[in-house]
């Protein structure tokens, strides 16, 4: 059994593919905003935003005053957490 493409049948295709071409673009820009304002920040980091030592980002993390995670050996401390360090330094 043959089927037939018509006109209307590319012209449905080329809006399908048109609107999966905007998304993969709207998903890459919201990746790269994320990526240049990342969530998570590694210990050096923290220690230049804050000025403080390494064993200073060591206290944060064994107090538990800011979340962080180990991943491959190397510490990630969450932004907002940090954030609210400063905030709660000004009040």
């Amino acid at each position: 059994m043959e089927e037939i493409v018509t006109k209307e049948d590319l012209r449905q295709f080329g809006l399908l593919l048109l609107d999966k071409i905007q998304t993969i673009f709207k998903e890459k820009n919201s990746q790269q905003k994320e990526s240049s304002d990342p969530e998570w920040l590694k210990s050096k980091a923290v220690r230049k935003l804050l000025d403080i030592s390494a064993g200073s980002v060591q206290n944060l993390r064994t107090s538990q005053k800011v979340r962080f995670k180990k991943v491959l050996g190397s510490y990630y401390y969450n932004k907002e957490d940090l954030q609210k360090l400063f905030d709660d330094d000004k009040n």
